[in-house]
């Protein structure tokens, strides 16, 4: 089979799931067809917005499903007309098995971390979060239970120090589209080689999950050590944020801390206690030293560095 044979559905909603599409297309792949979440309102506006994947889609007149239900009959029907050898999914909803073992070749999915760690739908926040040093990406046959599927290709990607989960997101997205067109390649050629996820979960293995985030995970908590707590500001950095309340003017506002400094050192201050001199730095004791905000945002208002942050503000000590 050559790859203007094979017949590909391709799923995916964000930007994340934009390259392996595009790349797959520039490489020759024949995608008859994508799957993609619904229109929504998006910005100060609220006008309706395509996803991104529909975007790229429409502009190279490739047919988009845009289905509410995975398990309505007129879509699944409609899925089934295009007669796909096999379905690609990245960064999409999770699929009923009615949907999954539709194709022949099955239907692979791109998780953004080293199978079997981190399974769920947070892999990259609690990656950083944990302050692991190295994360990656996995292609996976999908079966009836979340990520536990038969391993196809997996790449490592360090995680450095200063490391967001934003930038880790942006490397992963170009190491993901070429892992992507690399197991389609073997999966054609007959090269792939399966791995089973159980036979590399020892007696000892601890594993980590990757559950979604609610709000008050992302809630800071003071009575932490620096580390922790910069660990959580960088797993939730730019999206959804990590954030404390303070007070402004008598008022308790919540404030998004989007990049902070650790400075260890012996403290007696109560945790979460504020201490500024309102012109060049606002820092926040912890368990073993203090937090230096550095790039935060008040309720109502922009992002900004805390130099000009605190020129705009007059904060309680």
């Amino acid at each position: 089979m050559t790859k203007q044979d094979l017949r590909i559905i391709y799923m995916g909603t964000p930007d994340f799931a934009v390259g392996p599409l595009k790349t797959l297309v520039e490489s020759g792949f024949n995608i008859v067809a994508v799957v993609t979440g619904m229109d929504k309102p998006q910005g100060r506006g609220r006008k309706i917005q395509p996803t991104p994947v529909k975007e790229y889609a429409v502009e190279h007149n490739i047919p988009v499903l845009q289905p509410e239900k995975l398990k309505n009959p007129e879509f699944v029907e409609e899925l089934r007309s295009y007669k796909a050898d096999l379905q690609v999914v990245v960064a999409f909803r999770m699929l009923p098995e009615v949907v999954w073992d539709m194709p022949k070749m099955g239907t692979f999915n791109l998780h953004a971390a080293l199978l079997p760690q981190y399974r769920g739908a947070a892999p990259l926040n609690w990656a950083v979060i944990n302050g692991e040093k190295k994360t990656g990406v996995t292609t996976f046959l999908l079966d009836k239970d979340i990520d536990t599927g038969r391993i196809m290709l997996q790449k490592e990607v360090a995680i450095e120090d200063n490391d967001t989960v934003g930038t880790v997101h942006d490397k992963l997205m170009l190491v993901g589209q070429d892992l992507v067109v690399e197991t389609v390649e073997k999966l054609i050629d007959g090269s792939m080689k399966f791995i089973d996820q159980d036979s590399l979960i020892g007696k000892d293995t601890i594993l980590k999950h990757a559950p979604k985030s609610f709000k008050e995970d992302c809630r800071i908590n003071f009575e932490n050590d620096g580390d922790t707590i910069r660990n959580l500001v960088r797993g939730l950095s730019p999206y959804p944020a990590a954030f404390t309340t303070i007070n402004v003017k008598g008022k308790e506002m919540g404030l998004k801390v989007f990049e902070c400094e650790v400075e260890k050192c012996q403290n007696h201050e109560i945790p979460g206690k504020l201490i500024t001199d309102n012109k060049k730095f606002a820092k926040i004791s912890c368990k073993n030293g203090y937090i230096y905000l550095t790039d935060v945002q008040l309720e109502g208002k922009k992002r900004m560095k805390i130099i000009e942050f605190l020129r705009g503000i007059n904060l309680e000590n």
